[in-house]
């Protein structure tokens, strides 16, 4: 076949990478918060929730994977086509802010936690979480891939022991997965429950997904789109995994009549409840998810500025502008006394009230034939693209409905 001038077809491993670069934003600071209050707050009966965000991730990434194999375009080069591309662009990059606003935060409270740093000093220093960035830039974007899986291992062995340390009931445990409780139609089960799928989808992870896959273009896109698939398929379900057990070593707490809203309650309580051990692995799981997610939301950022402005940046420099535009505001909290978490939790609720501005156009471009050709969205998917939307829009209203009442 090479003989003929035919290009031998790349392994199906060759596509792997892409998914799990995005699968990080599954599992970062945000998704912690949320599934541990869930976990503390009402033990398995959320687990469904964390299964049904996690399908609903899996369509949508789906879909930005698509978008970029049919197109050979990213997201924010085609919003960049629309009239209102500046107004797109802003609200894009204040995604972008708010993303690493709950990354950093984590990293920070993970130094603070196995360091006994004062969390505004442990802030500052994530600062210099950029060096590593282009520690890992000097090898090229596979690399950069690899750092990332090797982290996503890390969170993922940390949960094990975690988990092996909690003994949860097997059987409890599926039922609650794939079944939804009578407990989510309690009102404050539901406003978790809604919080818990809010901060599951973001913006930035379809900026992302929608460019990364043009580094394995090369082949028929049906095929390359096949494999992709499965990348994304195989990195979600690592995510789903490793959000419903933070979830499930969460109930330890509800076991012992306990409700965490904190990380650094978590930890120090972990300990007398289930060894130094599991405190140990949540402090450095929640370090690795941290780090892990600035690193993808450092190639998003370069997603967003290059597509809408159309030009080159230097990663390292737009990491740094990033990261300190969002830590300013923080120290300022942080000195006045705001929690950490609670700077998290806003974090997410601008990130949802953001997503629309991806998922609207995401579901209109995938739809059209000039631009998708043979991989445009069929009638069923064309239905979940345009309720997904509707649905995230009505949840940020019933959010700002909420707020606006107190």
């Amino acid at each position: 076949m090479e003989g003929l001038g035919i290009p031998k077809p790349r392994p199906w491993w060759w596509y792997l990478g892409p998914a799990f670069l995005v699968s990080v934003g599954y599992m970062d600071p945000g998704n912690w918060a949320t599934s541990l209050e869930a976990g503390s707050r009402y033990g398995y009966s959320l687990l469904f929730v964390v299964t049904l965000s996690s399908l609903m991730a899996l369509f949508l990434q789906g879909l930005a994977a698509k978008l970029g194999v049919a197109t050979g375009k990213d997201l924010a080069q085609h919003l960049r086509e629309s009239r209102l591309w500046p107004l797109l662009f802003a609200v894009a990059f204040l995604a972008m802010l708010a993303t690493d606003l709950a990354e950093f935060m984590g990293v920070a409270v993970a130094l603070s936690l196995l360091f006994g740093l004062p969390l505004l000093l442990a802030a500052w220093l994530t600062v210099l979480d950029v060096l590593l960035f282009l520690y890992l830039e000097r090898f090229g974007l596979r690399a950069v891939e690899a750092a990332v899986a090797a982290l996503v291992g890390v969170i993922g062995l940390a949960y094990v022991v975690e988990l092996f340390l909690a003994k949860p009931d097997g059987m409890s445990l599926l039922r609650h997965a794939f079944l939804p409780d009578g407990a989510l139609l309690e009102r404050d089960a539901l406003y978790l429950a809604l919080g818990i799928l809010g901060a599951t989808v973001m913006p930035h992870n379809l900026f992302l997904h929608s460019a990364q896959v043009k580094t394995r273009l090369g082949e028929a896109r049906k095929r390359v789109y096949r494999f992709l698939l499965w990348d994304t398929a195989l990195a979600l379900s690592g995510a789903w995994l490793v959000n419903g057990a933070i979830l499930v070593m969460a109930a330890v707490f509800h076991r012992e009549g306990l409700v965490i809203t904190d990380f650094a309650e978590a930890y120090r309580t972990l300990s007398p409840l289930l060894g130094p051990l599991a405190a140990l692995a949540f402090g450095v799981a929640l370090l690795a998810s941290g780090l892990s997610s600035t690193v993808t939301g450092t190639l998003a950022a370069q997603v967003v500025v290059e597509g809408f402005l159309r030009l080159r940046v230097e990663r390292g420099r737009l990491r740094l502008l990033v990261r300190l535009l969002a830590l300013l505001p923080a120290a300022v909290a942080l000195s006045l006394g705001l929690p950490a978490m609670a700077l998290i939790v806003l974090s997410q609720v601008v990130l949802s009230l953001t997503l629309p501005v991806a998922l609207f156009p995401l579901a209109r471009l995938t739809q059209d034939p000039a631009r998708m050709g043979e991989l445009q969205n069929g009638p069923l998917a064309r239905a979940l693209a345009w309720g997904a939307a509707l649905f995230v829009t009505g949840l940020n209203l019933w959010l700002l409905g909420r707020l606006l009442v107190g």
